[in-house]
């Protein structure tokens, strides 16, 4: 047989993340014993092997790498569908059946040209409702694929465009923020080195699908901890130039050199087919 249940996807799903069926088992809120057996049958109805079980552990074969990487998508496009049909009946939220747009945006980034596109859109005959939902570093991509967005902000080189439609909207600079009392607020240009190697000043580290990178600087969790951090003389951060609209008394921010330049884009899964969804991109492709 060809096709699959979500319920085997979701079993399988645990297993193949925790590489043990005991916390697999634990995570589903089931008994190890019918997760195993249901992991077998879904071998057998499949014709090949997912796991390789022996007395080291539990580790995944070749056709249990695709089946991770394909039931990812797979969950997540059933999960967008629930989501999306739900607030498309009105069932999202108060209001009753106006239509609504989740909008996901990077914190911080973008705020002139998020508020302007909000403006007029506004402005629009019978524009939707747009909810706009903060990001953390990179996660506007996974909102789109799972359904929490319907639409997003995001910037090139750092987030993937991969499986979306998208049409480009600004192309800025990037720039480090410090402290204002810092020697090097000072100067009137830093390059990307400069920033990565201030001893007494390390990069703040954002979480990037659940994990940090490894470094010295503080994990920052949002935009308010950062900025507040950074006021502490604790760390420094590159943002787009734009971001210069949330700035505190007590930062300065110095234009980076070297720093490839971040383009905005307004992204959205290709196989959208929401009015409302293209009202707000002609929208954002004509400011």
């Amino acid at each position: 047989m060809d096709t699959l249940e979500t319920r085997e996807l979701r079993y399988f799903m645990a297993v193949a993340e925790e590489l043990h069926f005991g916390r697999a088992a634990e995570r589903l809120g089931m008994a190890q014993p019918p997760l195993s057996r249901a992991i077998q049958r879904l071998e057998r109805r499949l014709g090949v092997s997912l796991l390789e079980r022996n007395r080291r552990g539990v580790s995944l074969t070749g056709a249990g790498e695709v089946l991770l990487h394909e039931g990812r998508a797979a969950l997540d496009a059933t999960t967008a569908a629930a989501r999306r049909t739900r607030r498309a009946g009105g069932a999202g939220g108060p209001g009753g059946p106006r239509d609504r747009l989740v909008l996901a945006v990077k914190a911080a980034a973008s705020h002139e040209l998020l508020q302007k596109l909000l403006d007029a859109y506004a402005a629009e005959p019978g524009a939707a409702e747009i909810e706009v939902l903060p990001s953390g570093m990179c996660e506007q991509g996974e909102m789109l694929r799972d359904g929490r967005a319907d639409v997003a902000l995001m910037h090139a080189p750092f987030n993937s465009l991969a499986g979306f439609d998208s049409e480009e909207l600004m192309t800025e600079g990037q720039i480090a923020i410090l402290p204002a009392e810092h020697p090097l607020a000072a100067r009137t240009t830093l390059s990307l080195a400069e920033v990565g190697d201030i001893p007494d000043l390390p990069l703040a580290r954002w979480s990037r699908h659940g994990t940090y990178p490894p470094g010295p600087g503080p994990e920052i969790h949002d935009q308010t901890q950062l900025a507040q951090l950074i006021a502490l003389g604790r760390t420094v951060a590159v943002f787009p130039d734009s971001a210069r609209a949330w700035l505190w008394a007590e930062h300065t921010a110095v234009p980076l050199t070297d720093a490839p330049p971040v383009v905005t884009h307004i992204a959205w899964p290709a196989h959208s087919r929401s009015l409302a969804l293209a009202g707000l991109i002609r929208t954002a492709t004509r400011l």
